[in-house]
């Protein structure tokens, strides 16, 4: 287990980070990439859930990072569950080598905002952090294919995407296929922050607060 000094309290522009991941190399490769990039801070990091849970609320992390097998009797769902439970606000992103379909809709249920590789690029893994910090659920390539075939088999039409512009849907498109803000901009030609702009004004019209509940919406489920 590893504590770190509380940064975000000196500067609330940090976004705040825990790990939990019983790999000693990947873990440790996670802190070096974390506490190396501007704008984050890794404030604690540990290789079981029972740690996790007793030690993450005196942290109250912004985003937490969650292995799905760790040693002991709590797997990374069940941890999540727990701490979600407690801290309705405090974002979990699943860090896993899983692409099982009923492990990605069990780590959704249980209050996982993200979804992500271990293979997933370091910048892409900082995006995605900051994406689900800022209410977003990032998701790998791979993983969003699988949610959106699921969610195909079962769409209907819906009414709600008619307050949407159509650039406000081709984003929305672009969200439910799983790709972060700087893949959007890339692909449409815009700016990040008129990605994350468009995305606001997406959750505002359709209710919701993250991207799993906006492809829901897509979707009419």
């Amino acid at each position: 287990m590893t504590v770190y000094s509380k940064k975000k309290q000196d500067n609330m522009d940090i976004i705040a980070v825990a790990i939990v991941e019983d790999n000693y190399d990947i873990r440790t490769a996670m802190e070096l990439l974390i506490n190396g990039s501007d704008g984050y801070a890794c404030i604690g990091a540990f290789n079981n859930g029972e740690t996790a849970v007793e030690q993450i609320p005196n942290l109250l992390p912004n985003v937490v990072l969650m292995d799905f097998n760790l040693p002991g009797g709590m797997n990374g769902i069940q941890c999540i569950a727990k701490l979600k439970g407690e801290f309705p606000d405090m974002h979990f992103m699943m860090l896993t080598v899983y692409e099982d379909d009923d492990k990605i809709f069990q780590a959704l249920e249980a209050g996982a905002s993200g979804y992500i590789l271990k293979k997933t690029p370091p910048g892409e893994l900082l995006e995605a952090i900051r994406d689900v910090h800022e209410g977003g659920s990032p998701m790998s390539s791979q993983i969003a294919r699988r949610v959106v075939a699921y969610f195909q088999k079962q769409a209907k039409p819906n009414p709600a995407l008619e307050a949407l512009t159509s650039r406000e849907k081709e984003i929305l498109d672009q969200l439910s296929k799983g790709f972060l803000y700087k893949e959007i901009a890339s692909n449409l030609f815009i700016s990040i922050e008129t990605v994350r702009r468009h995305v606001h004004n997406i959750y505002e019209k359709l209710h919701v607060r993250s991207r799993t509940d906006a492809v829901n919406k897509y979707y009419n489920r």
